[in-house]
């Protein structure tokens, strides 16, 4: 028997399935999004901040007025920088350890970091350069083998002032409309305007030169001994090494060449892959002369990545003038924009940058596609380049220039990573392509 019209009423509403009760949920949330949307022009958005009684509060200024809440960790405090996003799901240690970012404020757009903590063997030199670190959630438990600590402690050690809580999808699809900017991070002050005020007056990008930060001070040879460039396997015996802490490593190339590498920010996983292929290296500060490098006789010079502005450092590119057509040359990132610049070319500031590990690169002699890791916010314009210099790779994305070589010397460069710290591996044959060129030059 069917039940009665009463029994229905008694029992109550239609029950919801837990599917059914999420979806309208989430309508519920986009319906408010379109309606906040509609009271509030981009960049002038109300984030109203809901802080428990007794939780600690920052908040995040761009200098266009947005401001974003949330709640502090790491040091306490105020800090201004460019402000960025790396697009990676994991290397946030590596990415707060890069030199290139020195000066900028990092947001994370994946939305869970420091569920596994740091260690001591994934920094990318010997301290942070962020000025500053986004993030939506700090994980609250560390787990992971390898960790030695919690990155909330890290960043306290290191006096570096981060922010979680943040709506990053909001701020990220932010900076993608209106470009870059400068911010700051406090958790000294609550009034919006003053904090805006602190970004507004913090150094531009443009101009910048924050080599003469991060470079080495004196000519050191890379990994002596051949322990730190071994490359870390599951896999225990065939080809493989034992550590004193019971770790297996792949055995090392023989060394075939030796090179100079100029430091204008140098990471340590660029030093460990070109050990890993086969080269001997020697670092030098970015301002040696390109006199004193050739005084080494090296089979060929590296120039490597780093922070800041390109145009800003004519007394670098002046001395790489003098290396083209003496040496082979490899050049990554800022090494790559720098030999622009000798070359006769200028750059172009991107709107945004490229930052992280999903951007598509074109070879455009092979017509291969690679994923590459990438972090910079200047590009080689190509209409400076001169004839004799050849673009090879560009950026499915945007089409700017991602790779160049010169015709008549062995010269090349390469806008993004190979040594992916982090990120994918497509590029890796850069290296094995550069000790072709020195072996080339040999006969």
């Amino acid at each position: 028997m069917s039940p009665s019209r009463a029994d229905e009423g008694r029992r109550g509403p239609p029950q919801l399935t837990a599917a059914e009760l999420i979806c309208r949920f989430v309508v519920l949330i986009r319906f408010s999004e379109l309606k906040m949307a509609s009271h509030f022009p981009l960049g002038k958005a109300a984030i109203a901040p809901i802080f428990p009684p007794g939780m600690k509060q920052a908040l995040i200024a761009l200098e266009d007025g947005r401001i974003f809440y949330g709640e502090p960790f790491g040091a306490v405090g105020t800090t201004v920088g460019e402000i960025c996003f790396n697009t990676t799901m994991t290397g946030y240690q590596e990415v707060l350890t890069d030199p290139s970012y020195r000066g900028q404020i990092v947001t994370m757009t994946y939305p869970l970091i420091g569920n596994y903590g740091v260690n001591e063997l994934d920094d990318e030199s010997i301290h942070p350069h962020v000025r500053g670190f986004v993030v939506g959630e700090l994980s609250s438990v560390t787990s992971n083998w390898r960790a030695s600590g919690s990155l909330d402690d890290y960043l306290k050690r290191w006096n570096i002032c981060a922010i979680q809580g943040v709506d990053t999808r909001a701020l990220t699809k932010h900076l993608r409309t209106r470009g870059a900017m400068n911010a700051c991070i406090t958790t000294e002050t609550n009034d919006p305007n003053e904090v805006v005020q602190l970004a507004k007056n913090a150094p531009a990008m443009i101009g910048s030169d924050y080599v003469k930060e991060v470079t080495t001070k004196k000519v050191f040879e890379w990994d002596p001994t051949d322990e730190l460039s071994r490359e870390w396997t599951l896999v225990k015996g065939g080809d493989t090494d034992v550590g004193s802490n019971g770790q297996a490593y792949k055995k090392l190339s023989p060394v075939r060449h030796r090179i100079v590498a100029y430091d204008y920010g140098i990471k340590f996983n660029i030093l460990r892959r070109l050990r890993q292929h086969g080269f001997k290296v020697t670092v030098v500060p970015a301002t040696t002369t390109a006199e004193s490098v050739l005084g080494l006789k090296p089979d060929g010079v590296f120039l490597s990545p780093g922070p800041g502005d390109p145009g800003a450092l004519e007394y670098l590119y002046q001395e790489l003038k003098q290396l083209i057509g003496k040496c082979p040359i490899f050049g990554i990132c800022l090494g790559h924009q720098l030999l622009g610049f000798a070359y006769g070319g200028n750059r172009t500031k991107l709107k945004f940058g490229h930052r992280g590990g999903n951007q598509p690169v074109k070879d455009l002699i092979t017509g291969r596609i690679s994923i590459t890791a990438q972090n910079h916010g200047f590009a080689v314009d190509p209409e400076s380049l001169p004839a004799d210099v050849e673009v090879t790779h560009i950026n499915l994305n945007d089409g700017t220039v991602e790779g160049m070589r010169h015709r008549s010397h062995p010269v090349f460069s390469v806008q993004y990573h190979p040594e992916a710290a982090p990120g994918p591996h497509d590029a890796t044959y850069f290296f094995d392509q550069f000790a072709k060129l020195i072996e080339k030059s040999k006969r």
